[in-house]
């Protein structure tokens, strides 16, 4: 199973994905919750911790990697959080597309202001 990437669960946690992304995050508190058979660790302080900063890269690797962790020591972990997986990606994927941005100017810029973005979260202010 690929790990869960830091960068998604950040995104998640951060509420970008909209109404959606907000259910799945609420479907991995659950799933985190479950108890595992053996004495392993869950998750739930890590992705608790992420809840609190959701833009802190650290916390976003620690709870990747307990869930990697947790699912390589639980079968039936891994499989559901693989499903996660997915389907958090499919949610992520359709707020921001496929990911490729391919922008080209030709001619001159003298005339005005150029912008290339992809994604803008927030105002974006341009003085010129």
């Amino acid at each position: 199973m690929d790990q869960v990437a830091p960068e998604l669960l950040m995104a998640l946690a951060g509420g970008t994905a909209g109404a959606a992304g907000q259910q799945i995050w609420a479907s991995l508190r659950e799933l985190v919750r479950r108890r595992p058979a053996s004495g392993e660790r869950t998750g739930e302080g890590e992705l608790t911790a992420l809840d609190e900063a959701s833009d802190d890269t650290v916390r976003a690797r620690e709870l990747a990697g307990v869930l990697a962790l947790r699912a390589q020591q639980d079968p039936a972990f891994a499989q559901a959080l693989e499903a996660w997986r997915r389907a958090a990606e499919a949610v992520n994927r359709g707020r921001t597309g496929s990911g490729d941005v391919h922008n080209k100017i030709s001619g001159s810029t003298f005339h005005g202001t150029v912008v290339q973005a992809r994604d803008i979260n927030g105002s974006l202010y341009l003085d010129g």
